[in-house]
This record gives C-alpha cells, structure tokens and sequence, in this order.
C-alpha cells in the first residue's frame, strides 16, 4: 500500500496537488478497488498496469495521462453491467475534476479509459496502445500467475453457471487470438506476444 500511495503521489506530481487533496483522492481509490466481488480486478492489478506502464514509457506522448488512466480505467466493476468503462470515465472526470487537473488532461484520460472496453486502438494513438498493452500484460505471464488470474476472472463471474461461462470466455479468448497482434508497442509484441498466445490456447483447451 506504500508503493501504491507512493505511485499516486508520483502521479499527481506535475499537476501540484496538495498532498492532503491528494491522500483523500487515493482513499476514494482504495475503497473502490476494494469492494466485494473483486478477485482480479483490485489494486493489485492496478499496480501491475502502472509498473508496466513504466517499462513502456518510451512509447508514449502523455505520460501522466496515461498514468492517471491506469488508476481509473477499472474502479467502476460489475459484472453483470455493461457500462463500466463509460462509469470509470465519468468517475474519473468527476475526481479529477476535484483535483484541479486540467481540462485537456481530464479528456485525455476519459478517451484513454474509454478505450478499455474493446481494447482497440488507433494506429497513431500511442498513449492508448500503452495503457492497453499494460491492461494485458497478464496474458504473457508466467503460467502459475496466469492460472491465478483465469481463476480469479472465474471468481468475479461466479454468478454465470458453467456452460454459459465457458461459452463466454471461450469466445473472448478466441476473439483475441484472431487478432493479427494482441499488443501494440514494439517491445510487448517482441516479447510478451509468444506468450500470451501459449497462455490463452492453454486456456481455451482447459475450458474443455
């Protein structure tokens, strides 16, 4: 937790927010990400996305957007809506807001969180293709901690029964697969692309 407020005063940094402003902000974070139903999409996540977001810094044109990004682009989460990004966005809109963040940074953060929901990106848009690539950067992990993260998806959709659920995944997985690339910056493709593939194939024949 440290690390994690630490991270998010690193975050606010360039934008002078007091630090007391700051602290509440990252408690309203803290409860949200902590809410019940959570298995993978807690502040364990998040933390993951913005540590990969640092190795991928290189590639971006607004780096503390993208890393504001990271902390919103999943604190509205329910599975069973259809409009948690769209939430996120506004969730986000309104605390930064708050913080006296500038306008043209708060829309950047919007659109970037936005465009969590179909993982897709422009090919100039450099700042999404990294907050999306740290996003999934857990299908290129090791398999112990990818069988951890398919658990722990399965866990915050236990309400669907089996049948549907592996219907469902299965399709998601597949959808992905049949991408040309899963990753978008040069050193996830190089690196984490084999991976990831070998994961989400493993996947798919667990589903059975």
């Amino acid at each position: 937790m440290d690390i994690l407020f630490y991270n998010w005063q690193h975050t606010l940094k360039p934008f002078g927010v007091d630090q007391v402003t700051g602290e509440k902000a990252f408690n309203c974070l803290v409860a949200a990400y902590s809410t019940p139903g959570r298995y993978y999409h807690t502040l364990k996540h998040i933390d993951r996305v913005f540590s990969t977001i640092q190795i991928l810094q290189g590639y971006t044109n607004n780096l503390a957007a993208v890393q504001l990004a990271s902390w919103f682009h999943d604190v509205v989460y329910d599975t069973e809506a259809q409009n948690n990004e769209e939430r996120s966005a506004d969730y986000a809109f309104e605390l930064l807001s708050n913080l006296d963040i500038p306008e043209s940074t708060i829309t950047t953060v919007t659109h970037l969180i936005l465009n969590t929901k179909d993982h897709k990106a422009a090919v100039n848009d450099y700042d999404s293709q990294v907050l999306l690539d740290a996003d999934l950067a857990i299908f290129a992990s090791n398999p112990v901690q990818y069988e951890e993260y398919a658990h722990a998806i399965r866990q915050e959709y236990g309400w669907v029964a089996e049948a549907d659920y592996i219907t469902s995944r299965r399709q998601v997985l597949e959808g992905f697969l049949q991408r040309s690339r899963i990753y978008f910056t040069p050193l996830m493709l190089e690196f984490a692309e084999p991976s990831a593939r070998g994961n989400i194939q493993g996947e798919i024949q667990s589903l059975g």
